[in-house]
């Protein structure tokens, strides 16, 4: 995660030219005050503030909220690798089989 942002919707909302209490009407809030709590990082984004910055900025939600995004991937990722680890000394199954191949690509995923 290194250089990234934890989200970037200050950067974004400074692109469009827009002012806190802007973006906050156009996402259905009555102040700037969540925008900012947003950006300083003191609030995290439900998920329809998220779906709503994709709509107005026109980048998909896990690019504005990029570093939350990188936390919640790793979080599953790791999750994932338990949860296979746990599977693999089951005794064998199509439904066993299938889980182990869906977790596999979760893992994958994150190491593309």
């Amino acid at each position: 995660m290194s250089n990234k942002l934890h989200n970037y919707v200050r950067t974004y909302r400074k692109r469009a030219s827009l002012t806190q209490g802007e973006l906050a009407f156009l996402l259905g809030s009555r102040n700037g005050a969540k925008i900012s709590r947003i950006e300083r990082r003191s609030r995290l984004p439900n998920l329809r503030t998220a779906f709503a910055c994709e709509v107005v900025f026109g980048v998909p939600a896990h690019q504005v909220f990029v570093g939350f995004f990188d936390e919640v991937e790793s979080a599953t990722t790791t999750r994932a690798k338990l949860l296979g680890e746990k599977l693999r000394v089951e005794a064998a199954s199509r439904a066993r089989d299938r889980k182990l191949q869906t977790l596999e690509g979760i893992t994958r995923r994150r190491l593309a």
